[in-house]
């Protein structure tokens, strides 16, 4: 390696653990990097009211009411027997103390390792620079780029409003005040519920339209093993439509995204999507010991958790995604926009493609091969 090179790489080390440490000691207050659960809202988690030298009654009686002992009632909601339900203390503790502190040091280190990664390899261009006669082929059609764009603005406004769920009230809240807000949290938590739908139908038209692209194949272990030839100029492994990286991201985006559909059904819908008593017994067969008698609030709370997780890590990735597509490689853009590619750019990335279709091109005189540009 040249010192350039080594310069380079110590510059984006040093910014790396500057940016982590900044966020990990501002998502943990500490600049320590301690991290404490989540106390409860007023006293301390897990404090008995009473005095320990009072009544005996008193003490026990509390005790059994934070044991989640069961009274009965009148009214048609059985779950207000329990007066206390202390899983709740550690499901809160979960959510704003490690899921969201960790979360956030890891959406940190997403965009530290796409700045290293600018650093050390600089935007990737065309090494044999762009068709010189203008020509291009096409990637994507109409309803593929509506399909895409569909999922992508979907799941941006999504993300941005779950963040603001997580951690509005720690970044944004101190910044334009409780009104505002307020204000913005309404409009973005009905934005998150009603857009969701939009985002589900996506996935499913993305499935049914790129799935039989995007089964794994000889060549991903290639593209793989050689690191799709992003960290080095003139190393253009061989690839079909879709290479194992986009393959993998299609895969995270369709598993992942189905399962924060099913999340998020299950907390809109909470009395009619209980998910997790029936996944936790098929978890059983294979000799876990999950609790499968679970109350609805119960189901609630694991949705949240498990919601707020996936979220996270798909968010992480994506961003890594969306700067490959735009800034980072140079002619990506191209096809989810106008849909035409550069034919040079075409053969460097998806070679095995660019042979398949001008190959239909000649066999059939079809337009879905490399083109002229417009006069």
């Amino acid at each position: 390696m040249t010192v350039s090179i080594l310069r380079k790489l110590a510059g984006a080390l040093a910014l790396a653990l500057m940016v982590t440490y900044g966020g990990a000691a501002t998502f943990t207050g500490s600049p320590m990097l301690e991290v404490s659960q989540a106390e409860a809202q007023s006293g301390v988690a897990g404090e008995i009211p009473g005095s320990p030298r009072g009544a005996l009654s008193q003490a026990e009686m509390w005790r059994a009411v934070r044991g989640g002992i069961e009274g009965t009632v009148s009214i048609p909601d059985q779950q207000a027997a329990v007066l206390v339900q202390s899983d709740g203390e550690f499901w809160r503790a979960v959510k704003n103390g490690p899921l969201s502190q960790f979360g956030g040091i890891f959406l940190l280190i997403s965009v530290v390792a796409i700045v290293a990664f600018y650093l050390l390899r600089g935007r990737i261009r065309i090494d044999h620079g762009p068709d010189p006669q203008g020509r291009t082929i096409l990637r994507f059609n109409a309803l593929e780029r509506a399909v895409h764009w569909l999922v992508a603005s979907s799941f941006i406004v999504l993300a941005l409003t779950g963040l603001n769920i997580l951690y509005g009230r720690y970044v944004i809240l101190p910044i334009i005040g409780p009104e505002a807000f307020g204000t913005l949290s309404y409009y973005g938590k009905l934005s998150h519920n009603y857009l969701g739908f939009p985002f589900m139908l996506g996935i499913v038209m993305m499935f049914l339209l790129w799935v039989r692209n995007n089964i794994p194949g000889k060549h991903d272990l290639v593209w793989l093993a050689q690191g799709g030839g992003l960290f080095s100029k003139n190393l253009h492994p061989p690839s079909p439509r879709f290479n194992a990286g986009q393959k993998l991201i299609f895969w995270l985006v369709v598993l992942g995204g189905g399962s924060l559909s099913a999340s998020g059904l299950a907390l809109m819908f909470p009395d009619q999507i209980q998910p997790w008593a029936g996944t936790f017994a098929f978890i059983n067969y294979f000799g876990a010991n999950l609790p499968t008698d679970l109350s609805m609030l119960q189901e609630t709370q694991l949705s949240v958790i498990w919601h707020s997780f996936v979220a996270l890590v798909m968010i992480g990735i994506v961003i890594g995604h969306i700067y490959i597509g735009s800034l980072g490689m140079e002619g990506a853009i191209d096809a989810v926009g106008s849909g035409h590619v550069d034919l040079n750019w075409a053969k460097e990335h998806h070679n095995l493609w660019v042979e398949e279709e001008l190959a239909k091109e000649g066999a059939s005189g079809s337009q879905g091969g490399a083109r002229q540009p417009a006069e």
